[in-house]
């Protein structure tokens, strides 16, 4: 079972309570995944802004955001499916966990048939690579102080305590450290690739990253002694990697004819 990793028990993470307005507490995770969509609509509507690529950049982002939240939470309705069917008036049980990696691989899908869809031949996954970015890192962030996604024990100076009186691998500030750089990166390189293959290397290296990061997170070990999402990741890699080997040998066979 893919496990709900955004669940923590009472009293754990960094400060899981941002603030408080009105009486009413502030989720510090709420607060800054809602935070990393806006800065990720702001970035895509600033990097496509002035470029002619007409009603083509919103048919994309609103097929990246449906795709993207659907892909987030599939995973994990699949898995507490039985309890969502016997307990149907439960909210929290909707409500509840998500999963970066799902949510990546179906923006992604939810991109692509939309494109075919809409017979829309151009690529503008570039700009789509620093709105991800900024949005895994605002999200990332929030894990930190909820203290969800925690990492295995460490001897490091740099364990944090999310609770149990253990220090932790912050695994959440290695991945926001880790995208952080791939934005400032993308953010300069988006008009020096060719159309869709910042794409293609972004999600060659976050999947290769995540595959790496998961033997420092507390994740159930599911198939050949890794975890789901690392069993993902693979797939991932593996996908974009044969998708460019059978693409160079398409333009190679068409130029040498």
């Amino acid at each position: 079972m893919i496990p709900d990793v955004h669940s923590v028990p009472t009293g754990w993470g960094i400060r899981p309570v941002l603030l408080t307005l009105g009486g009413h507490p502030i989720q510090s995770y709420s607060f800054f995944v809602t935070g990393g969509i806006v800065a990720a609509v702001l970035v895509y509507y600033l990097n496509t802004r002035g470029r002619s690529v007409g009603n083509n950049a919103l048919y994309i982002a609103l097929a990246a955001a449906i795709g993207g939240i659907l892909g987030s939470k599939l995973p994990i309705w699949i898995a507490n499916l039985p309890q969502i069917i016997a307990n149907p008036g439960r909210l929290d049980l909707l409500l509840s966990g998500r999963t970066i990696v799902g949510g990546i691989i179906g923006g992604a899908l939810a991109v692509y048939v939309t494109k075919k869809r809409l017979h829309i031949t151009q690529r503008l996954g570039n700009y789509l690579v620093p709105s991800l970015c900024i949005g895994i890192f605002f999200g990332r962030i929030g894990c930190f102080l909820a203290g969800c996604c925690y990492g295995t024990a460490t001897t490091l100076p740099w364990g944090v305590d999310f609770g149990d009186g253990i220090a932790r691998n912050p695994t959440q500030l290695y991945e926001a450290l880790f995208v952080l750089v791939l934005f400032v990166y993308a953010q300069i390189m988006r008009d020096r690739y060719e159309p869709g293959e910042l794409f293609r290397r972004f999600m060659i290296a976050y999947f290769s990253w995540r595959f790496l990061l998961e033997f420092m997170r507390v994740n159930p070990v599911s198939a050949m002694g890794l975890t789901y999402y690392q069993v993902a990741s693979v797939g991932v890699v593996l996908f974009y990697l044969f998708k460019n080997v059978l693409r160079n040998a398409v333009s190679s066979e068409g130029r040498s004819s």
